[in-house]
């Protein structure tokens, strides 16, 4: 058996003439949390509906659980557990009725339907929404309804396609810390967001643009190949007038604005002459300090290089 719960090669999906993905690449080890990052549009949805057979391949190849994405997605869609961007369960049915349903779908037994019903309302915190239509849940209820139907048949992976869009934050890290649970059983977890601190838990994780990939690696060799130097940080005195000033600076890499603070790298080999830091503080409320860069550091450098 391969070590890759997903296996990837050059796959791409074209429409016409456009190549929504474009010879990707990948693989996800078994067990881990692999993050798949990119803006509206990058091709992070499609990717997904490629592995599950939902949407058909214009080229390339690609393995899940071991099996093939071109001619076993029927046997790869009872074993998985898909959550959609778009909420995509029955809003004339109860919470209850919506898990009773897909888990006869699922073809579970009426015991075991019953146990992973009662173990995903109490998991997913649904106890008090059971006897209510989908259609009057709110958003993040909603999100914990479709989270448990994708649970409901014990999948070996769970794709989650921006899981935490419609969530409050304290919901958010709920979330999080079910997929951690999830991911320490054994379960592998395929995870597309747009909050760099989620990606941040991940093992794994892709970069992607206008649906090719960009960077792939951990958090850390990530960071270190696409911003390969030392990240400060400072409050400025005039945030714009600061921006115009450190722009102008050919020593030191895109600057940008960050909350309250004004962040920029000093990239790796360059010497930096203390008129030149003075010119910096002077922009400064205070001190100018070194600081970690972030996967938000990553994807804006990432794209202002065009890539």
């Amino acid at each position: 058996m391969s070590d890759f719960c997903v296996d990837v090669h050059d796959l791409t999906k074209k429409f016409g003439d456009f190549a929504a993905v474009d010879g990707v690449s990948f693989q996800i080890p078994y067990g881990s949390i692999f993050g798949f990052l990119g803006p509206n549009g990058a091709g992070k949805s499609t990717t997904i509906r490629m592995l599950l057979g939902i949407l058909p391949i214009s080229s390339g190849s690609g393995k899940v659980l071991g099996l093939d994405i071109r001619t076993q997605s029927q046997q790869i869609r009872s074993r998985v557990g898909y959550m959609s961007q778009k909420f995509s369960l029955y809003e004339d049915l109860t919470v209850v009725e919506n898990l009773n349903f897909f888990a006869g779908v699922q073809g579970l037994p009426p015991t075991l339907a019953q146990a992973r019903r009662e173990h995903l309302v109490k998991l997913c915190r649904l106890e008090e929404y059971q006897q209510q239509l989908a259609f009057h849940l709110p958003g993040g209820i909603r999100q914990r309804l479709a989270f448990a139907v994708a649970l409901l048949h014990d999948p070996d992976i769970i794709f989650l396609d921006e899981p935490t869009g419609a969530v409050d934050p304290a919901l958010r890290r709920y979330f999080w810390d079910i997929i951690v649970q999830l991911s320490r059983s054994g379960k592998t977890v395929m995870v597309t967001t747009h909050y760099m601190d989620e990606v941040e838990r991940c093992d794994q994780i892709c970069f992607i643009a206008a649906g090719r990939l960009i960077a792939q690696g951990s958090p850390s060799q990530i960071k270190e190949k696409a911003l390969p130097g030392q990240m400060y940080h400072f409050v400025p005195k005039k945030r714009l007038e600061a921006l115009d000033f450190l722009t102008s600076q050919g020593w030191m890499a895109a600057p940008f604005p960050s909350g309250n603070r004004i962040r920029f790298l000093v990239p790796s080999g360059v010497s930096v002459e203390e008129n030149q830091w003075q010119s910096v503080r002077d922009q400064a409320q205070g001190a100018v300090e070194a600081t970690e860069a972030t996967l938000e550091d990553v994807f804006i450098a990432l794209q202002r290089q065009g890539a």
